[in-house]
């Protein structure tokens, strides 16, 4: 059997996208800026994609722009602003927790003379409320604050931190890395009233390489990178189109699929806490077990073990888990986002992120859940020698 429960890092394309896409290579290959009708009708491609997204988030479609995945979605939203922004003020705020694209901009324009603070969490992630509403001043120009953490899968209350945001400094503008959110949870940016969301399109059954950004009609922020103007100026350089047809085609799949596919997520999940609970001992989950926590991830710390070589034991059996973000993961440090959660080196040691799909079923978690109980047994063993 293979079993794969590393969705967060990256998803199985459907076979109806993979269709979607061989199309585009095979037929509609033109650039959809010609002038000709092989461009016209590729423009109208991308066009469709976009209404469908914008649908699906509930945004106007020229507040969709397409980029090479979230990553870049981050950096254009992000610089983009503070670049903007910067003469009203140099103060930006985000969390100890995000994802090394959010926290990685931080850390740059903090050595570069700006004042980040860097808000603080509970033991499983959530941030404090208090500590966001203290640091808003006239001077805050972005807070960038992830709705699902890509580790834990724990969910931040972004209507109400917008709400605090907004009621300290109105101008203040909010980015919300949503990229381990799209498809997961019901999103309605309009709801939401924020400046800007990221997404990405390999998180949920479309391919590696494309993205999406939400940018409000109400905000304009600066280029990162300049050229010959598409993406309305926000993101030159010709569109990658088999992959926005194919997000286009996975986003049309999953609106129409979604509760179903998302019961079933949470339904395996559930399977899986519980058959964890039943038959492994000393372990620590570091995830809410609740409607805090995304349906499809949960991260376990199997004390006594080392989750490198729990991952390779795994392996050995076609199980394919993560350590955390696949971004980060071959970083030998201690996870910063455990770390900052306050879990011990122990604990920390241990940690492993399952994270599901509509794909897995019961079989595949009764087979893992075997496999879990002789490795870590074995791991232990060796461990305690």
């Amino acid at each position: 059997m293979n079993v794969y429960l590393d969705n967060s890092a990256t998803t199985r394309v459907r076979d109806e996208v993979i269709n979607e896409i061989i199309d585009v290579f095979k037929k509609n290959y033109g650039n959809p800026s010609s002038l000709h009708r092989m461009g016209f009708e590729v423009e109208k491609k991308v066009k469709n994609a976009r209404v469908i997204i914008s649908k699906f988030l509930n945004v106007n479609e020229n507040e969709i722009f397409f980029t090479s995945g979230g990553t870049e979605s981050n950096n254009i939203a992000v610089q983009g602003i503070i670049n903007k922004l910067k003469r009203r003020g140099n103060h930006i705020v985000t969390t100890k927790i995000e994802h090394p694209s959010i926290m990685n901009i931080f850390k740059y324009y903090e050595l570069n003379g700006f004042e980040v603070t860097y808000l603080d969490t509970n033991e499983f992630g959530l941030i404090n409320l208090e500590q966001l509403e203290k640091c808003i001043t006239e001077n805050t120009i972005l807070a960038a604050i992830m709705m699902v953490n890509n580790e834990n899968g724990t969910i931040q209350p972004i209507d109400e931190i917008r709400k605090i945001i907004k009621a300290k400094n109105r101008n203040t503008k909010i980015h919300v890395d949503g990229i381990q959110a799209f498809g997961k949870l019901k999103v309605d940016l309009k709801k939401l009233g924020i400046d800007s969301f990221s997404f990405s399109g390999h998180k949920f059954h479309a391919p590696k390489g494309v993205g999406g950004l939400y940018l409000s009609n109400n905000i304009n922020i600066e280029p990162v990178v300049y050229g010959a103007g598409q993406e309305s100026g926000k993101r030159a350089g010709t569109e990658n189109v088999p992959g926005i047809v194919g997000m286009g085609k996975a986003v049309e799949i999953l609106h129409k699929n979604f509760k179903n596919e998302i019961d079933h997520v949470s339904e395996i999940k559930q399977y899986f806490i519980d058959a964890v609970k039943s038959n492994i001992t000393d372990i620590r989950f570091n995830s809410y077990i609740d409607e805090n926590c995304a349906p499809h991830v949960v991260n376990v710390s199997f004390l006594g073990t080392k989750a490198e070589v729990l991952l390779h034991y795994l392996e050995n059996y076609n199980i394919f888990i993560s350590t955390g973000s696949a971004c980060s993961s071959r970083d030998k440090s201690v996870s910063k986002i455990l770390l900052a959660m306050g879990l011990k080196e122990k604990e920390i040691e241990g940690a492993i992120r399952f994270s599901f799909s509509h794909y897995n079923n019961k079989e595949e978690v009764d087979y893992v859940v075997d496999k879990l109980k002789i490795c870590i047994s074995e791991i232990r063993k060796i461990m305690k020698r």
